[in-house]
């Protein structure tokens, strides 16, 4: 999964959206403590970053040491690069003692991991019984409610470039777009009038000029796959396609918005 990103990790730093306070408010909300998180496959620390507002410590692992290069360095954060799997016999050395972490958090990545694994290191080192994983991905933006994503020429472009672009995504991109709902999850509801684990749906956005959203387009894996198979997915047709769209209105500075969705659970007394 690593090599997917490291060609393009300042793109990536860069351009990728940060995610809502109100994501994490919520997800604090399911933590008696806030002493201890795992933030894996951390990335450029994008949620990292936020979890250290409302933790006292951050540890964030990640498989690439270029995208950890870019995140941001804090005081209570503590990143460290690690194989894609890590032995069970080290995950006590490379993140945290068994049944001391209060939240293990997943950005964007749950798709790329072997789950039966990565849920035995889970199980390991959240507390009992109360310890809360919550993972999230954010689907490409999209028109809501009847409300463009840029404006309907430009949504319209959009659309059949993500199109065009289906067949250098990964296998696992099938589970981002189906929002998580698909992917297998083997955690207890966390209560509060809440029978489910999700997905619980919130909204990110960012300010972007077209070359920023283009930049964007530059850091996912399916534009890598691409050009290492020798296509340019923003052709000069492509790109200037997208310039009148985006240019249509005037304005050059536009909101772009994309939906988050998550998947919480906790772990019980026998796990």
């Amino acid at each position: 999964m690593a090599d997917l990103f490291h060609k393009q990790a300042k793109n990536y730093a860069e351009t990728r959206p940060s995610y809502p306070e109100e994501l994490f408010d919520f997800i604090a909300s399911k933590t008696p403590n806030h002493d201890l998180v795992w933030d894996v496959g951390t990335g450029s620390g994008q949620a990292a970053k936020s979890l250290a507002k409302l933790y006292k410590n951050v540890v964030g692992t990640d498989t690439s040491q270029e995208q950890l290069d870019y995140a941001p360095k804090l005081p209570n954060v503590r990143y460290q690069c690690t194989p894609p799997n890590i032995p069970l016999s080290e995950v006590e050395f490379s993140v945290s003692p068994p049944g001391t972490v209060d939240l293990v958090t997943v950005a964007q990545a749950l798709h790329w991991f072997d789950l039966p694994t990565f849920y035995q290191q889970v199980k390991l080192v959240l507390k009992k019984p109360h310890g809360i994983i919550a993972a999230w991905c954010y689907t490409v933006p999209e028109a809501k409610d009847n409300i463009p994503v840029v404006n309907d020429k430009f949504d319209a472009v959009f659309r059949q470039f993500y199109a065009d672009s289906q067949p250098y995504w990964d296998l696992a991109r099938k589970l981002v777009d189906g929002k998580y709902k698909g992917i297998d999850f083997p955690f207890e509801p966390v209560g509060d009038g809440a029978n489910h684990t999700g997905p619980f749906e919130f909204t990110t956005e960012r300010v972007m000029d077209l070359e920023g959203f283009l930049t964007y387009i530059r850091s996912w894996s399916a534009y890598q796959t691409a050009k290492d198979k020798g296509v340019e997915l923003l052709s000069d047709d492509v790109v200037e396609s997208f310039k009148r769209a985006w240019g249509e209105d005037g304005v050059d500075q536009k909101v772009v918005k994309a939906p988050v969705y998550l998947r919480i659970g906790k772990v019980g007394n026998s796990e």
